[in-house]
Formats: structure tokens, sequence, C-alpha cells
């Protein structure tokens, strides 16, 4: 039976065990993580938060990793901002990015999600709204998100992976993990 666990990987965390290559270490999932054997299934940035699934298994990580089995990921964005719903229908459509065309993803706009505090917040600035969207996608390009979303210009202010296929953050608090 693999080993499964779900980490709500807070901002400034690396999705890795180690960080060698950086002069002043920065912090790893292993301040946090105390099961062997368990390797990230796939990535998240060091400035993204949320759901990490890590695991033991090797066919099942590169099932949640590999865009050719479309397991889809949900985020919640807080992006710079009040898109629209016409200004939101190219992602829905599909956008072409640098490294090419992404697949049509599902975006809707959001109320403000109860996410818990960010260290350190999000820039606030008076005189520019924002807004939050939840967008999900079924690969995972390299700050794919990000990307999309300022395509289409409404930059990422904040990004939180809510969920991998069926697993999601509910009820795990930032920094915790949880064995399945």
């Amino acid at each position: 039976m693999a080993n499964i666990v779900l980490f709500n990987k807070p901002y400034g965390v690396l999705s890795q065990f180690t960080d060698a290559r950086s002069p002043s270490p920065r912090p790893t999932l292993s301040a946090f993580i105390d099961v062997p054997g368990v390797y990230p299934a796939g990535r998240l940035d060091r400035d993204s938060e949320g759901l990490l699934v890590l695991t033991d298994d090797g066919k099942l990580q590169a099932k949640i990793a590999d865009p050719r089995h479309k397991l889809t990921k949900t985020y919640l964005v807080q992006v710079e901002g009040a898109p629209t719903d016409s200004d939101l229908q190219p992602l829905r459509d599909g956008v072409t990015l640098k490294d090419g065309p992404t697949r049509p993803a599902k975006v809707a706009l959001i109320a403000p999600p109860d996410l818990w505090d960010r260290d350190p917040p999000v820039r606030f600035r008076k005189s520019v709204p924002d807004s939050w969207l939840e967008i999900t996608i079924s690969e995972g390009r390299n700050r794919q998100v990000r990307r999309m979303t300022a395509h289409i210009g409404f930059p990422t202010l904040r990004l939180v992976r809510w969920r991998v296929g069926s697993w999601s953050l509910d009820g795990i608090a930032s920094g915790s993990m949880v064995r399945l």
C-alpha cells in the first residue's frame, strides 16, 4: 500500500527536501514532513501555497505529475484588477503562451475565500481592486496559472492550489500534513 501525504505548503517553502544551491538555506519540506521515502508528485512554486501530494509510489507520482493523465488541479487565485466574464473567456478557450497553447480551463469569479493569513501579506493598493478566481486546469506547466492570468491582463497576487484530482485541502491548516 502506497504512503500518501497531503501537505498544505506555506508561502516561501520549496517543494523539495534540501536546498543545497542557496548560500542561505531556505525553508524546505524537511521542516514539515517526517514521513520517510515520500517525494512530491509535481511541484508548487516557492511563492505559491497549498496542496502538495507526496507519495512513495513512483507510478502514482507519475500519474499525478504527468499532464498526459489529465488529472485536474484547482487553484484559488487572487488577481490584480476586476476581470469580467468576457475577460476570462480566453482562459476557458485556451490561450497561447510562449511554450504553446494551454488546454481549456474551467474559470469562475468567486467571493474571497476564507483562507489562512499569508506571511508576508499580499500587497494591497487602495487604487487597484483585486478579485478571486477559481481556476481548474488539466496540465501543469511551469508557473502556468500565473502566466495565464498575466496573459489576459490580470496578474496573480496570490495562488493557492486547493485540489489535485479528488484530494483537497479541506481541513488541512497551512504547514500541516495528513497521511492517508
